[in-house]
């Protein structure tokens, strides 16, 4: 099994656990702010990846650093990680856990691509429009690139929506160049 599937089956399994304890999008945060502290702090990499640290003492660090931050069912699942020997995997739980809550709650991101600065109104009409057209509620990642020259791109899994002038002005080209 790959890093991604073990990841993936530790984010349900904690997704499991935030729904019982009725915090899903609490734990979002708690397992995203753990995530970022591993992999922007050099030294809590080395130490939980340490072979020589034995497994109590970083299940103790653990449960010292968190104890009062944290629920204890939280704390017992990054300690259970610790005993499973996948706590360095805790970044890519994390991303799993984010894309399972948003299939959860309905949730899609999209990349959108503007040719120029939107104002937040037009995101939220964006993505009123999406949300629509999709059936799920879709969060936008808007991005510009006045290459398109107008209109909209959207890309969400591997669906493409290409509304842009340039898209219309390459197919007019080609429709007036078959004649």
């Amino acid at each position: 099994m790959n890093n991604e599937s073990i990841a993936k089956n530790y984010a349900e399994a904690l997704l499991e656990l935030a729904t019982a304890a009725g915090a899903r999008t609490e734990w979002a945060v708690l397992i995203n702010g753990v995530a970022a502290a591993v992999e922007q702090d050099v030294t809590l990499q080395r130490f939980l990846a340490a072979p020589q640290v034995t497994e109590a003492h970083k299940i103790a660090m653990l449960g010292k650093a968190l104890g009062d931050k944290a629920p204890v069912t939280f704390v017992k699942f990054l300690q259970k990680l610790v005993t499973n020997r996948r706590q360095t995997l805790i970044p890519e739980i994390a991303v799993a856990y984010g894309d399972l809550l948003d299939a959860a709650e309905g949730r899609l991101h999209a990349r959108v691509t503007v040719a120029r600065e939107t104002s937040e109104g037009d995101v939220r009409a964006i993505a009123a429009s999406l949300s629509a057209a999709i059936g799920k509620e879709v969060v936008p990642h808007v991005a510009v690139d006045s290459r398109i020259l107008g209109g909209v791109i959207v890309k969400y899994g591997d669906t493409v929506m290409d509304g842009s002038v340039r898209r219309r002005l390459e197919r007019l080209k080609a429709r007036m160049g078959s004649r």
